[in-house]
């Protein structure tokens, strides 16, 4: 697919400003923070462009292609899409714009149990590429029946989520009423009423829902009766005896994705997980933790022959991919860096953000000298 953006956004950061401007203030405050005084969210970005890439000029070059394998799939680029609650919040239909961007690119598309497009609507969008990120139910029955629908549409990558035992504190949501149980305040409505064209599209997609959870939600739910459903139905804690019944369930490839220690890696690894995604869920859980950086260098280099390794949380361009797959990283995936796009561009926001990453990582690769991705870390400057 030809890489080609709206040069008016040639930036992340232009993205973010634009979105700003186009959705309502609770929506945006919802993407774009973190948790508690947003120390770690900050932390994730400025400490991975800590990283220094070595770049050789004076040296014969066969030209440079993204494309990358992991966990036995080819893709076009290095990058995927993380999965994002609540995508319809931030812009309707933003989960089905992203999904089919990402598969007409050939990158990764993770769906969350708790965004606005069902797992089997993101598997006919990507003719079965999707990958489904699963928050653990509290009911075995439940867990089960969620994972034979993502089988069943044939999603080749099964991703458990570790990082979220309690939700973070969110003083931003708290304010906005985006808590649970939510609410939508008087203030809120004004905000909607400033931002017409986000209006629009959301009576034309209709109110966002959980759209793999329908099947399970009484009908006629009110937002008290919501917020205690979801604490009912899930359980954020992972532990051994949660994970190995998943493991010999899911005949695909397992993930563990919230990893930020060297203790919970060595338990993927023995519990026989394909892969991890080392994450700190963007910055929105823990705000006194480390920044994915550094547990990731000390990951990769200890465990990255045992297990496959990826990275989310911090990475916003072109650069900070490279700057991640030197450190070790075998895959990188973004969040919010969509989803500024899709809240900036509306429906061409997916392929805008994908050709533009996809430019940025092609001018670092032919800028160093590398001609596989996997060449980032003879880069690296230590």
């Amino acid at each position: 697919m030809a890489i080609k953006f709206d040069t008016r956004y040639p930036s992340v950061d232009d993205l973010r400003k634009r979105a700003q401007k186009k959705i309502p203030k609770f929506a945006f405050e919802y993407l774009d923070g973190g948790c508690n005084d947003d120390v770690n969210l900050l932390r994730n970005t400025s400490e991975l462009r800590e990283v220094q890439l070595k770049p050789n000029y004076i040296k014969n070059h066969g030209g440079s292609s993204q494309r990358t394998k992991v966990l036995g799939l080819e893709y076009d680029a290095p990058f995927g899409i993380a999965p994002i609650g609540l995508q319809g919040l931030m812009w309707p239909n933003a989960s089905e714009i992203l999904a089919k961007a990402a598969f007409q690119h050939n990158i990764p598309f993770i769906l969350s149990t708790v965004t606005t497009t069902s797992i089997e609507r993101a598997s006919e969008l990507t003719e079965g590429k999707a990958w489904f990120q699963l928050y653990h139910p509290t009911e075995n029955a439940l867990r089960d029946d969620i994972i034979n629908r993502a089988a069943a549409a044939e999603c080749p990558v099964l991703v458990i989520l570790c990082d979220v035992p309690t939700f973070g504190f969110r003083p931003r949501d708290i304010r906005n009423g985006l808590a649970m149980p939510p609410k939508m305040s008087f203030k809120n409505i004004l905000q909607v009423l400033g931002k017409p064209n986000w209006a629009f599209n959301t009576l034309k997609y209709g109110q966002p829902s959980f759209e793999t959870l329908k099947p399970y939600m009484p009908k006629g739910l009110d937002l008290k009766q919501l917020g205690k459903f979801m604490d009912q139905t899930f359980s954020g804690r992972l532990n051994e005896d949660k994970i190995k019944p998943i493991r010999d369930m899911w005949k695909g490839k397992l993930v563990l994705k919230g990893v930020a220690s060297e203790q919970d890696t060595e338990e993927a690894i023995r519990l026989g997980l394909d892969g991890i995604i080392v994450s700190n869920h963007g910055g929105r859980q823990l705000d006194a933790g480390q920044s994915t950086i550094k547990p990731l260098e000390t990951i990769a280099a200890k465990y990255g022959d045992k297990i496959t390794v990826m990275m989310d949380s911090g990475i916003r361009s072109g650069p900070d991919v490279a700057r991640a797959m030197a450190c070790g990283a075998e895959f990188t995936f973004m969040g919010r860096s969509f989803m500024y796009g899709v809240s900036a561009l509306g429906k061409k926001g997916g392929n805008h953000t994908i050709s533009l990453l996809k430019t940025e990582v092609q001018q670092v690769m032919e800028q160093l000298c590398c001609e596989s991705t996997q060449d980032f870390s003879n880069h690296l400057i230590k």
